[in-house]
This record gives C-alpha cells, structure tokens and sequence, in this order.
C-alpha cells in the first residue's frame, strides 16, 4: 500500500449522497431540476437525461437547521442500467421516483432492486400530483401491490406526494432526506486521505483527460495525486460542481479532476496520496490484475464493433444494449472502446477486421475519418439518443446474421401403389394422411419412420385432372427420386424456409 500523511482521526458528520430513481418518464430529471434551480432538463437529447452528474443543494429544515445535500442524476432509460446500478452504489439514501397517474412501472422495480442490491434506506415521491390523472390513493395501491409497504399502508417506508414541475411538497421531502439521513448515522474522517467513487469520465478537446469523483471520506487538496486502477492525476485542477476552482474537497463532495494519465473507469474507486511516485506504483500494482475478457464469440461468426462515445458511462450503456442481443449463429465481438470523437485512426484499425462497425454515441466523425472510412468501406454509425441506437442495434444485428434454411412440413401422405418406374420417375398412387402436398416439392421418404431417401413431386393427378397440390382423398404422382418406393411408404413434403 502507498504511505500516506497520517493524522489523528477527526470524525464528523457526513452530508448524504442521494440518488434519484424511478420510470424514465416519471420525472426524476424535473424533480432534480427544481431541487437546484437550473434547467438540464430542456438541454437533454430526446428528453432522456444521458450522464450521470452530482451537484450539492443546502437544505433549510422545517426546524430551522440548515443541511447539505449531494444529489446525483442518474439516466433513467432502460438502457442505463449499469449508471443507475452506480448511481446506488455510491449513494446512502434513495428517492424511488412514482407518477400519481401510472403507478408502479418495470422501470421502478428495476430501480428498486438496485436500491435493495445496495443495501440503502429509500423514500417513496409520489409525484405528478397536480396532473388531471393524478390518483394518490391508486398509486399508493400499486406500491403495495408490488409489496412497497409505505408508512400509513402497513409498512415503514416514508413517503411523500409531490408535483415536481410546481414545487409542491419539496421541502417535506427534503426533510424526510435529512431525517433519514440522521437515523443511517453517516461518518466520515476529515483527516484521512481521501478516497471514492468515480462517476464520470469523459476526454475533454480543450482540456485532456477528465473525471468527476465523489468523495466518500477524507479530505482531498491540491497538491496531492489520485490514483484509479490504471489511472492517475495531479491534483493542481480541481472544480466544484459549478465549474468553480477550488484547493480542497472533503466527503460528500463531487469534484471535477483535469490531468489523468488515461481516462479512468466510471465505478472504480480511487485514493489519494502523496506523490506521483506512489501514484505510478499504485499503478503498476493494478497492472497486473488479471483482464477482463470483453470479447464473445464461442467459434461463431462475430459482428466486430468499435464503440466510441463521449463519456465513458455511456459505452457500459451500449454493452449493455448489445448484450441483450442473444443468438445461437452469431455473436457480438466489442473489438475496442474508447471516449472521444472518431477518427482516422480508428477507421484504420478497424479496417482490417472484415464487416466492422464503427459505433458513436454523442460523438463527431471527423472529415478525415469519414473520408477514409469511405475508402475503405468502414460503416460508421453515430447517434444521440439512446433508443434510437437501441432499434438500430436490433436491426443491424438481424440483417447481419446468417441465414438458416429451415424444412418447413407441410403435408404427409401414404403410398398406396407403385404403378412403374422409368429411370427415376416413380408413378404412384397415394393417399393424403395430413396437411398438402404440392407440385415441385421436396418429399421425405420414410419406411417404418425411418428415412430411405428424398425425391421431389414432378406431377399430381386427382379425378384424371392435373392439379397443383392434394389436400384430401386419393391421388397420382410422378415422383422423381433414387430410392426404391414401396407401397406402406410415407412421403412427408416440405417446403424450404430462409429463417
């Protein structure tokens, strides 16, 4: 382990981490917005709120006290499971997120299987309070219905009905944030170095590698190195939640760093500590974990694709998306992740992999990149917003696999006589079992279930008429095949479907 500066402990009270969750359509982004008085909201792709962020709001009890509150902001679409999974994590108490008009949604079952995962208190905010549709009663109904036992209802679980848009109820929830906060007790030590969590990380144009970090215990300074599983930085840039520069951070605190070495892994913890001679050996340390493996094939075809997106949460989200593609004849090879615009470099290493996509999410092409991957014929998709790569996924994926020739039965019938045989030409006469039998068609041909050879329907006569197919009673066939026929025989006509 690196030394660090020791000093006697100093514990203290420690502000709450809160995490907001829920239905992607019930608000939580409005109810954040409100709680700290700016407007993400309107700047958001699609609406959906994409990064997770963290910002500090004091709070005035009803008691008088006043209090800081951390909140971080969570994506809610489905596909950002592993950001909301972070998000609770990190946090120490959880607001579930519930609209008065739809009730408990999957999405907050989902959210509530994290919180649980996690181990923390939650409160219940019904919210939309002032919608037409708004039925608090029935949304409280929903809540126990999916064992969400509230206070009031049978349960412990502190609750509060709210109107997000209007400000309505959002001081009683931010007291029941305190109060819940007081009961888990939360300490930290001033005089440790610091240590926590990273939320976001992200290739700056103009200013290189960087990282928001949550400070979970202890105090951060300048002048000090944070190190991250590979990843380190000199602490001489260091931002609050507004972008304003400051020398020292302590717990609860989320932080700006500028001047990683590489961009660091949302999730991964981070320390502080003296030197960048510790930092790098730090480093070294981690290096030598094992990898993790990210690439999938088992010996079937692969789609290799490189993902490219301007923070690195999002590449989990779009993993995340492509590892609900499941099928038994191709699988998804991730060749290469990385923060950033795409650019010519990445067409090039790709260009050699037959078939590679190229992937960005919030992400440029440069020209140069764009023009060699017309070159080359790299495909190159970017988009915005996360369903719309979601359905392009599922239907890149598709077109993409191999097609499977599938026997389709469609009828079976019983050979009564073999009437003769000139060459290969069988002419029979036969009996419909089941289903239809059709001009041109391929046939099965079993004795005693077992299958003695194929051939195909050449003619059908029914009544002395040609026809195209028979689909009951008796019939004539020509039937071309090298197997022996007999009478006692079945021949099970199929059709050949691309599937």
């Amino acid at each position: 382990m690196a030394k660090v500066k020791q000093q006697q402990p100093n514990i203290i009270k420690r502000p709450p981490i809160v995490v907001v969750m829920g239905h992607i359509d019930h608000g939580k982004s409005t109810l954040l917005d409100t709680i700290r008085k700016s407007n993400v909201v309107d700047g958001e792709a699609g609406g959906i709120t994409q990064h997770l962020s963290a910002y500090v709001v004091p709070h005035t009890t009803s008691e008088g006290t006043t209090a800081d509150i951390t909140f971080l902001d969570t994506p809610g679409h489905e596909a950002f499971q592993q950001m909301r999974l972070r998000g609770a994590d990190v946090a120490d108490v959880a607001i579930l997120v519930v609209s008065a008009e739809d009730g408990v949604k999957p999405q907050t079952l989902e959210a509530l299987e994290s919180i649980k995962a996690a181990g923390i208190p939650y409160i219940v905010a019904i919210n939309k309070i002032d919608k037409p549709g708004a039925d608090i009663a029935r949304t409280q109904s929903s809540l126990i219905e999916h064992e969400i036992y509230i206070e009031g209802m049978g349960g412990d679980i502190p609750w509060t009905a709210i109107s997000a848009k209007a400000g309505t109820g959002i001081n009683e929830l931010l007291d029941l944030v305190v109060l819940t906060a007081d009961l888990a007790e939360l300490t930290a030590d001033t005089n440790a170095p610091a240590s926590g969590t990273i939320i976001e990380a992200k290739l700056d144009p103009k200013r290189g590698n960087t990282a928001t970090l949550i400070i979970t215990n202890g105090t951060l300074r300048t002048g000090t190195h944070v190190v991250s599983g590979k990843s380190h930085s000199p602490v001489r840039i260091m931002e609050d939640f507004t972008g304003k520069s400051i020398k020292e951070a302590s717990f609860s605190e989320p932080v700006g760093i500028v001047g990683f070495n590489d961009i660091p892994k949302v999730g991964d913890t981070f320390v502080a500590v003296d030197s960048k001679k510790e930092a790098e050996r730090l480093v070294e340390e981690d290096a030598t974990a094992p990898v993790v493996e990210k690439f999938a094939g088992g010996g079937l075809p692969v789609i290799p694709i490189l993902i490219k997106a301007d923070v690195s949460g999002t590449i989990d989200a779009i993993i995340h998306e492509l590892n609900k593609f499941k099928s038994d004849r191709i699988a998804v090879r991730v060749i290469d992740t990385g923060v950033g615009d795409i650019t010519a470099t990445d067409v090039q290493n790709v260009s050699a992999t037959d078939e590679a996509i190229i992937v960005g999410f919030n992400v440029k092409v440069e020209r140069p990149a764009a023009d060699l991957a017309e070159r080359l014929e790299v495909e190159i998709d970017t988009f915005s917003i996360i369903y719309e790569l979601s359905e392009w996924l599922e239907t890149a994926l598709k077109n993409r696999t191999p097609k499977k020739e599938e026997k389709q039965v469609t009828g079976k019938v019983k050979v009564l006589k073999e009437f003769s045989v000139q060459k290969h030409t069988h002419v029979l006469g036969g009996r419909v079992e089941e289903g239809v039998a059709k001009m041109n068609q391929s046939v099965r041909i079993l004795r005693r279930d077992i299958e003695i050879g194929t051939g195909v329907i050449k003619n059908l006569q029914q009544q002395k008429s040609n026809v195209q197919e028979v689909s009951e009673g008796e019939f004539g066939m020509q039937l071309d095949t090298r197997a022996d026929v007999a009478a006692g025989d079945y021949l099970e006509a199929y059709d050949l479907v691309i599937t």
